[in-house]
C-alpha cells in the first residue's frame, strides 16, 4: 500500500498417534448459539526428551458457532507453550486454546485445526480424556494413545492444519508449504475472467475457485483477494494500472500475470494473511511496492518472478513500531526470482526469522539488494550478485539491525556485503543450486510467460 516516497528502505514428519473424541451431547457456543455436537481429534506428532509437538482438529457437528475455546486438562504434568493457529494459554493441569481470527467461524460439519509444542516428564504422555468447547463437554468414548518415538525436537512448529481441497503443487517450495500448506481453489472450477468487473467479482467472491485471466485488463486501485483462489494468467495475461490486495484471507496462489504501472502496490498481503504462493509473475514501472507482505501476514512463498525498470520490490512488514504484531510472523521464503536492474527492497526485511532468500540473481540493483533490520533474521544463500554495489546489509534508513547470515553466494564486480547475527533454522526440505549456475537459471525460467499452466 502507499507509503512515502523517502527510501526507507523441521518440519520432521513423523506418524501421528491420534486420539479421537466423538460427542454425543450438547455443545454451544459463546454467543448462545446451540450445537448438538463435536468431534476433537488430539494427536502427539513428535516427541523428543523434554518437549512434544501436539496437533488438534475439532470438528463442529452442530449448529454453526462465532468463536470457541476448547479446554482439556492434563494428567502427567505436560506445559504448553509455543502455538500456532489458536492462542493457547494454560493454568495448572487445564489449557484454553482459543481461535485466532481466520478460524473461529465453525459450520456445521466445519473444522479448525491448531497446533503447539509442549514439555513432558519423558516418563508418560497420555492423551487428555476429555474436552469441552466453549465451557460444554464433549462427550464420548476416548482411544488413549502412545506418542511416536523420540525424535529431535523442530527448530520450528510444524504445519497444523488441514489443507482445503485440492493437493498442494509439487513444485512449491518454502514458508507456503506449513502451516498445512497452500492449494490456493484446489480442485473448483475455473472461471475466466477479461475485465476488471469480472476480475472484481471473481476475486472477492466467497468459497474456493480458480480464476484464469486473459488479455489485458485495466484497472485501478486494489482489488480485494479472499481465501481459496488461484489466479492464473493464460499466455501473455497483463493486469494494468491496479493491484491485488490479500486482507487477512489465507490460502492463495497467484501464478503467469504481468503487473505494469499499479497505482498503489502489485500485490499486497496483509492483517495475518496467511499460506500465500506467489510465482513466475513479471512486475514493472509501478508506483509503491511490486509484492508487500506485512501485518503479521506468514508462510508466504514469492518465487520465479521478475521485476524490472521499477524502485521499491518487496518490502516485507511494513513499520517499525509494528513489532507486537509482526514479531513471531512475516517468514517468508524467496527463491529464483530475478531482480532485474529493480533499484531497492529486494527484500527490505523487518522482524521476520528466519526470512529465506536464496537462489536470486541481482543485476545492476542501484540502491541495494537485501537489507535485514529490526531483529528480522534473514538467510541469504546460493545467490547470484552482479554489477551490485551493496548486495545485502544490516539496518535500513532509521531501522536497527537485524540477522542476516550469507552462505553460498556468487558475486561478480560486486562486494560481498554485510553479515552478522543470528538467523533460526530453516524447517523445510529445498534443493539449492550452485550459485555459479544460478543467473542462467533464473534468467531462463522467471517472470510470466515462462511456464505452462
Amino acid at each position: 500500500m502507499r507509503t512515502g516516497r523517502r527510501r526507507t528502505t523441521l518440519i520432521a514428519t513423523t506418524a501421528a498417534a491420534t486420539a479421537t473424541l466423538v460427542t454425543a451431547g450438547l455443545l454451544t457456543s459463546v454467543s448462545a448459539q446451540a450445537a448438538a455436537g463435536c468431534q476433537v481429534a488430539y494427536s502427539v506428532a513428535s516427541q523428543w526428551p523434554g518437549g512434544f509437538t501436539g496437533n488438534v482438529t475439532v470438528t463442529n457437528l452442530g449448529d454453526p458457532v462465532s468463536g470457541w475455546t476448547l479446554r482439556w486438562s492434563y494428567g502427567a504434568g505436560q506445559q504448553t507453550s509455543q502455538a500456532w493457529g489458536a492462542t493457547v494459554a494454560q493454568s495448572g493441569s487445564q489449557v484454553s486454546a482459543t481461535n485466532v481470527d481466520y478460524n473461529g467461524n465453525l459450520a456445521t460439519n466445519g473444522t479448525a485445526s491448531f497446533g503447539f509444542n509442549a514439555s513432558w516428564n519423558n516418563s508418560s504422555n497420555p492423551a487428555p480424556t476429555s474436552f469441552t468447547l466453549n465451557n460444554v463437554a464433549c462427550t464420548g468414548s476416548t482411544t488413549p494413545t502412545t506418542p511416536p518415538t523420540s525424535t529431535p525436537p523442530p527448530s520450528n512448529p510444524p504445519p497444523s492444519s488441514t489443507p482445503p481441497p485440492g493437493q498442494q503443487p509439487s513444485n512449491l517450495v518454502g514458508w507456503a508449504t506449513q502451516n498445512g500448506g497452500t492449494t490456493g481453489g484446489g480442485n473448483a472450477g475455473t472461471t475466466t475472467v477479461s475485465n476488471a468487473s469480472g476480475l472484481t467479482s471473481a476475486l472477492n467472491a466467497t468459497g474456493a475457485a480458480v480464476i484464469r485471466v486473459t488479455g489485458t485488463i485495466t484497472c485501478s486501485g486494489m482489488l480485494r483477494v479472499r481465501s481459496n483462489k488461484t489466479i492464473i494468467g493464460n499466455y501473455g495475461a497483463t493486469i494494468v494500472g491496479c493491484g491485488l490486495n490479500i486482507n487477512g484471507d489465507r490460502n492463495v496462489i497467484i501464478r503467469n500475470l504481468t503487473f505494469r504501472n499499479w497505482d498503489d502496490d502489485a500485490i499486497n498481503v496483509q492483517e495475518s494473511a496467511t499460506n500465500i504462493w506467489i510465482d513466475h509473475n513479471t512486475f514493472s514501472n509501478g508506483y509503491d511496492g511490486a509484492v508487500d507482505i506485512k501485518r503479521g501476514s506468514d508462510f508466504v512463498t514469492v518465487s520465479w518472478n521478475r521485476v524490472f525498470s521499477h524502485d521499491k520490490t518487496m518490502l516485507l512488514g511494513h513499520s517499525d513500531d509494528n513489532a507486537g504484531q509482526d514479531v513471531g510472523h512475516l517468514r517468508v521464503s524467496y527463491h529464483h526470482n530475478y531482480f532485474d536492474g529493480s533499484n531497492q527492497r529486494n527484500p527490505r526485511v523487518r522482524f521476520g526469522n528466519p526470512v529465506h532468500v536464496y537462489n536470486n540473481y541481482y543485476r545492476a540493483n542501484g540502491g541495494y539488494g537485501v537489507a535485514s533490520t529490526e531483529n528480522a533474521g534473514v538467510l541469504v544463500e546460493g545467490n547470484y550478485f552482479e554489477n551490485v554495489d551493496d548486495p545485502y546489509h544490516r539496518g535500513e534508513g532509521d531501522s536497527g539491525p537485524g540477522g542476516l547470515v550469507a552462505r553460498n553466494n556468487h558475486f561478480v564486480n560486486s562486494p560481498t556485503g554485510q553479515a552478522g547475527g543470528s538467523v533460526a533454522s530453516i524447517p523445510y526440505s529445498y534443493q539449492l543450486d550452485t550459485a555459479s549456475t544460478v543467473k542462467s537459471i533464473v534468467t531462463a525460467g522467471a517472470g510470466a510467460g515462462k511456464i505452462t499452466v
